[in-house]
């Protein structure tokens, strides 16, 4: 292939990513109303290990799971200031890592960065823990994951045929 093949075939393919991306976000923001930041979480999700389907939606449940832990660390930390004041962060921060890494040990669901991204997710939500904010915060990184997959199959389909 030619020098000025290969830069017409990388801009196409950098087109195409990048219109889905485009398409991603307005569907997240303006038909899903979920937001568009937590819809790439799911988008860099997919990229973390392996870069197929089947990958994609294991890391799509591991960032699930660190969202259901951030929720989780969310009601534990307002259930227990009360009692220990400040002391609560320290204690649920200690006990949301213990749980997080030892997840590192589970056969195909251990991708560490998928959890962090989902817990990363959940907090920077700055929404009180709930079903609402996990649906929607699952929804919107569903929508990211299954873009990057549509991205990296029109990328190999260009790719293939240049």
């Amino acid at each position: 292939m030619s020098h000025d093949a290969s830069i017409a075939t990388e801009l196409k393919i950098t087109l195409g990513e990048s219109a889905v991306a485009t398409i991603a976000a307005t569907v997240s923001a303006l038909v899903l109303e979920v937001p568009v930041w937590a819809m790439f979480v799911g988008w860099i999700s997919y990229f973390t290990r392996g870069v197929n389907l089947r990958d994609g939606l294991i890391n799509l449940a591991c960032v699930l799971t660190g969202v259901g832990i951030g929720l989780a660390a969310g009601a534990a930390t307002h259930v227990l200031t009360p009692k220990l004041g400040p002391a609560a962060l320290t204690a649920v921060v200690f006990g949301v890592a213990v749980v997080v890494l030892s997840l590192r040990h589970i056969p195909v669901f251990n991708n560490l960065l998928g959890f962090f991204l989902g817990l990363v997710a959940y907090f920077a939500s700055e929404q009180a823990p709930s079903w609402a904010a996990f649906a929607e915060l699952g929804l919107a990184a569903a929508v990211g994951t299954g873009a990057a997959w549509i991205a990296v199959v029109l990328q190999r389909r260009a790719a293939a045929r240049a």
